[in-house]
C-alpha cells in the first residue's frame, strides 16, 4: 500500500482513501466496492495501473509515478443530474492545479486566456482573447484549458483524462465512480494524439501532492454542486476555463462526424456547434477535435 494524504477538509466530510503502488485498474476497485455496498466517499488511489482505459474502452496508459485515483460517490441526486458530476470532476482537477502551480507557470481561463484563477468555484477574472490552440504565450506560461467533456490540455497536449460509470449497489442505489488520470512524471507514448506531463511544464511536485490537492478541490466543488442543484455554477466554472470556444470544431459521433463552429457549452453540459448553414446543435455525446484536426473523415 502507498499513503495517500487526505487534507484536512476531505477528513471533516467523511472521505476515506485507499493508496496502491501498482493495481490494475482504480475504477474495477472501486466498482468492486460499490457492488459489496460501500456507502462511497471513498478514493482509491495509485501510481500506476495495468489495466486503466479510457471512454468507450479504449485503453488508458498509466506510468509509474503518474496518478491514477477513483472516486466512488453515492448521491442523493436524480438520475439526469448524475452525468453533470464529470464537469465538477473537471473543475475540481482544475482547481486543485491552479493551487499547486504558480501563477508564473500557468494560464487559465477561456481557451487559456491571460487571467487568474483563485481554484475556487467562480472566482475567475481574465481576459477571454482568442489563442491558437496550440501556443504558448510570449511568457512561455503553459495553458491549462479543460477539453469538453473529459480532458485536460496543457497547451493542446493532453494532461489529464477523466472517466464516469455508474454500478448499482445492492439496495438498488446507483453509485457513480469517477477516474481521474493525471500525467504527473511522464507522458504515455505512441499516442494518437499530443499529450504531455507535469513534469514536462516543469513542475516539481509527485503523486501524492496531486491527489492531495484534487481530493481538497473536489470537496468544495462537489459541495457547490450540491446533488445537481449548482449544476449551472458548476458549468460556469467551466466554461470559463474551455478550450476551442470559437474555433472550428469536427465532433465524431455514432452517426458521424459533425462540422462547424464551437460557440459554448451550455446550462445543461451540451457542447454547442453552428455548423456551415447556421444551425445550433445541441450534442450530449462525442469525441472532439479542434483547429487542423477538424478535417477529419
Amino acid at each position: 500500500m502507498v499513503a495517500f494524504p487526505l487534507p484536512p477538509k476531505a477528513i471533516e466530510a467523511g472521505y476515506r482513501v485507499i493508496g496502491f503502488d501498482t493495481v490494475g485498474s482504480t475504477n474495477a476497485e472501486a466498482m468492486n466496492a460499490a457492488l459489496a455496498g460501500d456507502a462511497g466517499k471513498i478514493w482509491f488511489a495509485a501510481l500506476q495501473q495495468t489495466e486503466g482505459r479510457g471512454r468507450r474502452g479504449r485503453k488508458w496508459e498509466n506510468p509509474h509515478g503518474n496518478l491514477a485515483a477513483s472516486l466512488l460517490i453515492v448521491p442523493d441526486a436524480p438520475a439526469a443530474n448524475l452525468a453533470s458530476l464529470g464537469f465538477v470532476a473537471g473543475v475540481a482537477l482544475n482547481a486543485a492545479l491552479a493551487r499547486l502551480m504558480p501563477a508564473a507557470s500557468i494560464r487559465s481561463g477561456i481557451d487559456g486566456a491571460d487571467g487568474a484563477w483563485s481554484g475556487k468555484v467562480g472566482d475567475f477574472s481574465g481576459s477571454t482573447a482568442r489563442q491558437d490552440e496550440n501556443s504558448t504565450s510570449a511568457t512561455g506560461r503553459a495553458r491549462i484549458a479543460l477539453k469538453w467533456p473529459n480532458d485536460l490540455l496543457a497547451d493542446g497536449a493532453k494532461l489529464a483524462g477523466i472517466l464516469l460509470e455508474a454500478q448499482k449497489r445492492p439496495d438498488g442505489k446507483t453509485a457513480i465512480v469517477i477516474g481521474i488520470g493525471v500525467n504527473v512524471v511522464a507522458a504515455p507514448e505512441g499516442l494518437p494524439y499530443p499529450a504531455t506531463s507535469l513534469a514536462a511544464l516543469g513542475a516539481r511536485f509527485d503523486a501524492a501532492a496531486v491527489f492531495e490537492a484534487l481530493a481538497e478541490s473536489w470537496v468544495e466543488c462537489y459541495q457547490k454542486w450540491n446533488n445537481g442543484q449548482g449544476t449551472a455554477e458548476i458549468i460556469r466554472a467551466w466554461r470559463g476555463s474551455a478550450a476551442g470556444i470559437g474555433t472550428e470544431v469536427a465532433v465524431q459521433r455514432n452517426d458521424g462526424v459533425l462540422r462547424g463552429v464551437f460557440e459554448t457549452i451550455d446550462d445543461a453540459g451540451h457542447l454547442i456547434v453552428r455548423d456551415d448553414e447556421g444551425h445550433r446543435i445541441a450534442i450530449a455525446a462525442g469525441d472532439v477535435h479542434f483547429g487542423t484536426t477538424a478535417t477529419l473523415r
